[in-house]
This record gives C-alpha cells, structure tokens and sequence, in this order.
C-alpha cells in the first residue's frame, strides 16, 4: 500500500482522483483492512495545514484527539479528552472520530457548537452539514462553529465492550437580536438527537420546551441528565 501525505489542496484532490482512500488516525480503518484488504494507495491529511489548524473557532480534521486543548471551546475539549485511552487519543483524530467512527463521541459538541464541515472532492472544497457529512462519510477538512457563551459536557461511566455511554452537550449561544439559544445535543446508544430551544431566564420553561422536542422522546434516565446539564448551563450563562 502506498501512503500519500499531500501538503495542498491541489495534491490532495489529485490523490483523490487517482483512487487514494482517505484516513484518518487508523485506529479504526487498519483493523478493516487488516480483515478485507488493503487499499493500493491511502492518503493522510496530517500534513495538510487546512486540516491541522486548532484554534477558537475551528479545528482540523487531522488533528489528534490529545491535541484538542483550551483554544476550543469546552464542550469539544472535554469530549475530546474522555475518548478511549490516552494511547488512543494520540493515535485518533477529529475526522475519524466524526466521520469514521460508530461512536462520533465529538459529533453531539459540535451540533451544540452550531458547526459545519469543509469538505475535499475532486471538485474543490465547499461546506456542508454536520448530519450530510455523517450520512455520506465524504473527504472532511475541518469544522468551523459560533464561539457559544458557555458550554458543557457529560459522558456517563462505561465499560469496555458495553454499549455506548450516554453524551449529553449543551452550549448557550448569543443571538443577533440580542436573545439567547440553547443547544442540546443526545448519544443514546447508536443514536444521536438534537433541538435547539431560546435560553431564557426561565430555566422550567426552557426545560418545558425542550420536552417538545425530539429530546422529550429520550428514556427517563437520560432526560434527567439533560435537565440538570441544562440547568448547569443555563446558571453559568446567567452569572
């Protein structure tokens, strides 16, 4: 297998022409290719600056998870820092965790962030939704947000090989007639649901209208969680 490493835009379209399969970190592709075969050329973007970049309003798809720090917001740093093993966070990136992975542990933080994705074909860069990217699993450069007023995030204990962990994430974001919106975004199980609602003053009546949303369809355990990481966040947002 012939791994490329293209440091431009041009050259990673190229790659993509000639038939190259994009990875990302490898922790998930490698053991499928170890099982099926391996690709004749593969290509990496950890050489690529547009999917390096990390700072305050985006965050390249090459970037490994350990190097996810304080530049983000806090939502996407702490989901970073509790995937997997610290050997784990080292070797995996942003892109495979969105696009490559079943788990998507950074997938609710960025919905919450109110992201969007820069994608590579052969045709150019353009930008897309976050639940396209997922759906059609394309060549993901980055992801660019609203830097959001406060955020949070929960991931309930796990056991290794069980189902997934609950994820919850939330981020209150400032609006341009000068109101507030809360984002709150689900992993239960395989499945991951969002809605926003306005942030007000009113934390019940927030809570109210997010029952009304596709979140009022979660079991009881996992909307009791999201109560109360609304109302965390909500309560900084008011301080």
């Amino acid at each position: 297998m012939l791994l490329r490493f293209p440091t431009s835009l041009s050259e990673a379209r190229r790659c993509l022409a000639e038939g190259a399969v994009p990875v990302g970190g490898a922790t998930l592709v490698w053991a499928q290719w170890q099982r099926d075969g391996f690709p004749e050329q593969a290509m990496s973007l950890r050489r690529l600056p547009e999917a390096t970049v990390v700072d305050g309003e985006t965050l390249g798809a090459a970037v490994l998870l350990h190097q996810v720090d304080d530049r983000v917001p806090e939502v996407l740093r702490r989901a970073a820092a509790s995937v997997g093993t610290g050997a784990v966070r080292r070797t995996a990136t942003v892109g495979g965790n969105i696009v490559g992975s079943t788990l998507r542990c950074l997938l609710p933080p960025a919905l919450v962030l109110d992201a969007r994705a820069t994608v590579l074909d052969r045709d150019g860069t353009y930008e897309a939704d976050l639940v396209e990217v997922v759906a059609k699993r394309p060549l993901m450069l980055d992801i660019r947000w609203r830097r959001p007023l406060v955020s949070g995030y929960h991931k309930a204990p796990g056991e290794a090989g069980g189902p997934p962990p609950l994820v919850v994430a939330t981020a209150v974001h400032a609006e341009e007639d000068g109101g507030r919106r809360l984002f709150t975004a689900v992993r239960d199980g395989d499945e991951v649901v969002s809605a926003g609602v306005p942030a007000t003053a009113d934390t019940r009546r927030v809570l109210d209208s997010l029952e009304g949303t596709a979140l009022g369809g979660l079991p009881g355990q996992a909307r009791d969680v999201v109560r109360r990481e609304v109302a965390d966040v909500l309560g900084r947002a008011a301080t």
